[in-house]
């Protein structure tokens, strides 16, 4: 029962319940007036995939030129959702064959999507875009082209390791026991440079090329779009390749650059003309077989910003983060350490253009990261052989995907130190799949 005072604090209740609506209703037609004439409502711009292979596919490239025509056009806050191929446009399957690698086409590499034209950012401007989101597919490979990756010298024989794919992680018959956790990132994204840019970039790099360095020259054989630069476009001795990352980004393959991370690029022309492709699924920093777990996608980028004038101060892109890089530390790691340390007798491939003479009969070379890097991923191939039991190829195949190397100093000469460090978390995750 109640009392006369639980009555008289009840009826207070409720009058200043009424009063609070009261005073909510009087403020509604003032809150539902507020000026909505210069809000931008998000909307979604999808560029699907148009055929088996980027050759029959308008809203796909594989060069960079400032003509490639923009196969959309979006605003910024829109949902550029991009269907991806992956790097080597689906050349392989679940029953390719070491073989079927030997025979690889790297003219055909790195089919992007796009180009989508930004609206209202100009040549000088930079663009920061969000990457919102990465649908894997279900099939993704890892593999060793001959002639390629940082160890082409030591493992010259084709590979393949074919993995399926989830939210979760990948996992491989090939390779019982371990499951690579989900960290998926675009290997490739990027702008279209502008003609001063293609200018320049060819200068440099036929410098670097006529003294005997690694350099994809421009070649027409399998260039997308045809007709600007394929064996009959219009100006096809001015297309880049795609292989090396510059000015406008393109094949930067940054692990760091996870869902929920921001890019800014600096725009080289109106439009900014804006491509993603060739998505990795996980990847050790160095991607040092050549390949990381590579795969199609649906990805879903954003342009949250254009900086007007920002992109004329800029060198290359940057990126900005929250807690990205902290989630992607292991709980449990094995790490080896590398110093400028080779074989009597051995020159590396990236030294053979300075004169490989000179060093040849050395085992200690100076202040170098490049053979630091080689020692560290040495020493861990051979602790996944002698203490994983992985064949050499398989060991060099899972430091492409989840062995990090790392720069721990550059002063105390001549030694450099480079690190390589193992995520102990693909042995152990599998074990509670």
């Amino acid at each position: 029962m109640q009392t006369k005072n639980n009555l008289g604090g009840t009826k207070m209740k409720k009058t200043m319940l009424i009063s609070i609506l009261a005073v909510f209703i009087m403020l509604l037609p003032l809150i539902a007036v507020a000026d909505t004439s210069d809000q931008k409502w998000m909307t979604k711009v999808e560029v699907k995939k148009r055929g088996a292979h980027c050759a029959n596919d308008k809203n796909c490239f594989n060069r960079y030129h400032p003509n490639i025509p923009a196969v959309a056009k979006a605003n910024p806050g829109d949902m550029i959702i991009l269907h991806t191929r992956d790097a080597l446009d689906a050349k392989y399957t679940y029953n390719s064959v070491p073989a079927d690698v030997a025979a690889t086409d790297l003219g055909l590499v790195h089919p992007m999507t796009g180009p989508v034209h930004i609206r209202g950012a100009k040549r000088g401007d930079a663009i920061e875009v969000e990457i919102v989101d990465i649908v894997p597919d279900e099939y993704g490979y890892t593999v060793i082209v001959p002639g390629f990756g940082f160890m082409r010298d030591v493992f010259a024989e084709p590979a393949i390791i074919h993995w399926q794919l989830t939210r979760i992680g990948a996992v491989s018959t090939e390779m019982p026991g371990i499951m690579v956790p989900y960290e998926a990132f675009p290997g490739s994204i990027g702008v279209l440079p502008g003609h001063p840019e293609i200018r320049k970039i060819k200068k440099r790099e036929a410098a670097l090329a006529g003294v005997g360095g690694s350099v994809a020259t421009p070649s027409a054989a399998g260039a997308r779009p045809a007709s600007i630069c394929g064996e009959n476009g219009v100006d096809k001795d001015n297309c880049l390749r795609t292989i090396p990352p510059r000015e406008n980004g393109g094949n930067m393959d940054v692990q760091q650059m996870q869902v929920g991370s921001r890019i800014l690029f600096p725009c080289f022309i109106d439009g900014c003309g804006l491509f993603a492709g060739d998505i990795h699924y996980a990847q050790g920093d160095g991607e040092v077989a050549g390949t990381a777990i590579e795969m199609g996608t649906v990805t879903t980028l954003r342009v949250r910003k254009i900086h007007k004038g920002k992109g004329a101060n800029m060198d290359m892109p940057a990126t900005m983060g929250n807690d990205q890089i902290i989630d992607m530390e292991p709980t449990r790691y094995y790490q080896t350490v590398g110093i400028p340390l080779k074989g009597k007798g051995e020159i590396p491939p990236s030294h053979g253009y300075l004169g490989g003479e000179k060093i040849a009969n050395l085992e200690n070379l100076n202040e170098d990261l490049t053979i630091a890097a080689r020692h560290a991923i040495a020493q861990m191939i051979d602790y996944l052989v002698t203490e994983h039991g992985l064949t050499r190829e398989k060991a060099y195949i899972l430091c492409s995907v989840a062995v990090d190397l790392r720069i721990g100093q550059v002063v105390d000469i001549p030694n450099y130190v480079v690190t390589a460090v193992l995520n102990l978390d693909v042995f152990d995750k599998f074990r509670h799949y």
